[in-house]
């Protein structure tokens, strides 16, 4: 039997970040945990590769979430953001254009908006049975009265005043949840060439959904949150976000190297240690891993990602790596996006040393590492300047990101039954605020039924998981 220090309340199986998230809220409620961790390593997704000086993350995503929210998390307080230019960079295949944060700004709520109102007759068969059932019609001002504080932000940050049309038309409330594409095909927010050059290559950035075949809900809340910007990476790494939910959490809670085979009401059993015995389990890994523990749960499809990693020498002159900052949103080609991570985070280069981050998605992302590199070189090239590359890594992960078609359920239920509980990305957005937001989701949950005050106000029952 694995030794713990006293009997746990509670077994956690997994232990990236919604796992480590769910330990965190629990643990100040004061509730004992014991977090299980088949790998080595603690992180999940969120891994971090050291190599000659470099730190080269698996899944290069830059967070589009104010790191002041995502701080606020227990545990994430030390969060250093390593922000991105404002705007964005697009590059067409012959130059990059570069787009100011303001328009950038506005377009994405510009397009978040007409997301929500694609479909205007069942809006408003929307209000009307809400009207029927609560009485009253929703708040159309909420998202409107949001959009403008975003807006007045961006100016005092820009120091420029705002003009008219920076002030958005009221947002309606959410009609039907459908295919981002076909959402956009019956509202456009720009005319053709513009969906083309920004929105397509960004939404593909934010969610590693190229073809737009994700929920329309899940890309207006995509949008709405880069237009809170800037976009950013943890500094030192992916892993800081679970490194710092791990070093606040007692010592001795999380161990490793430990694989949970089965689990029930009453706890775990595992491959080393035989069972363990608690008063609940929560099952808080990958989709794939948490139905083979919980049969019958659901497993979505997933998005393919490929991270290549490059670096060249850091001198200046002619040929010398890129110092832009921004995010740079190729409009063709297997590049989904690139970026100069060194600069945007020079901790994780050696001295004299670049280092640029490229993602690919879709099906290009599947190809061999050496055939995915030669492929991509070419375009690197023409976005960032010939010059003399050396491939530090290729990570690739078939399920890297949850997919979310439409329609999509923003907050699955984390309930199995009473004493059983799943949290992770794959139950909210597939996000990292996603998978921290399931794991406090759980975490209240697992509360309620211990019959301990909620973290905050939670409502009565809860529905289980399926």
């Amino acid at each position: 039997m694995l030794r713990t220090a006293s009997a746990v309340d509670v077994v956690i199986v997994g232990a990236g970040p919604a796992g480590l998230a769910a330990a965190r809220h629990l643990t100040g409620a004061g509730v004992s945990v014991a977090v299980l961790e088949a790998s080595p390593e603690i992180g999940g997704r969120s891994v971090t590769d050291h190599l000659d000086g470099f730190r080269l993350d698996h899944c290069g995503r830059p967070l589009a979430v104010s790191a002041a929210e995502l701080r606020r998390t227990p545990g994430l307080g030390e969060l250093t953001p390593r922000p991105f230019a404002p705007g964005l960079s697009v590059h067409n295949g012959q130059r990059v254009q570069r787009i100011s944060a303001p328009r950038t700004t506005r377009g994405a709520l510009s397009a978040a908006r007409a997301l929500v109102r694609a479909d205007r007759r069942t809006e408003r068969r929307t209000d009307r049975q809400a009207a029927r059932q609560t009485g009253r019609l929703p708040d159309r001002r909420a998202e409107q009265d949001a959009d403008r504080r975003t807006v007045r932000r961006l100016d005092r940050r820009t120091g420029r005043a705002a003009p008219s049309y920076a002030t958005p038309p009221a947002a309606p409330a959410p009609g039907v949840d459908r295919p981002i594409r076909d959402a956009l095909a019956s509202r456009p927010a720009f005319p053709p060439r513009a969906h083309d050059a920004f929105l397509r290559p960004l939404l593909g950035a934010l969610l590693c959904d190229p073809q737009l075949r994700g929920s329309s809900r899940g890309a207006a809340a995509a949008l709405r949150g880069y237009a809170e910007g800037p976009l950013w990476l943890p500094a030192g790494g992916a892993f800081a976000v679970p490194e710092l939910l791990a070093a606040a959490l007692p010592p001795g809670t999380v161990r490793t190297s430990v694989r949970v085979t089965a689990v029930s009401t009453t706890g775990v059993h595992t491959a080393e240690h035989g069972p363990v015995p608690c008063r609940a389990v929560l099952v808080a890994t990958g989709a794939r891993a948490a139905a083979e523990l919980l049969p019958g749960l659901r497993v979505p499809a997933f998005h393919p990602v490929t991270v290549l990693h490059h670096t060249a020498a850091a001198s200046g002159g002619r040929g010398a790596p890129s110092r832009d900052t921004a995010l740079i949103l190729p409009t063709d080609g297997p590049v989904a996006y690139t970026y100069a991570a060194g600069a945007i985070d020079p901790s994780r280069t050696p001295p004299g040393r670049a280092l640029l981050t490229t993602v690919v998605l879709g099906a290009a992302a599947g190809l061999p590492p050496a055939v995915l590199d030669r492929a991509v070189r070419p375009q690197l090239d023409r976005i960032h300047g010939a010059q003399s590359r050396e491939l530090l890594t290729t990570h690739h992960d078939p399920y890297a990101v949850p997919a979310m078609p439409a329609p999509h359920d923003p907050e699955r239920p984390v309930r199995v039954l009473a004493g059983l509980y799943v949290c992770g990305d794959h139950r909210d957005t597939g996000t990292l605020p996603g998978a921290l937001n399931s794991g406090r989701r759980a975490a209240r949950a697992i509360l309620q039924d211990f019959g301990l005050p909620a973290l905050t106000t939670e409502p009565d029952t809860l529905p289980a998981a399926a």
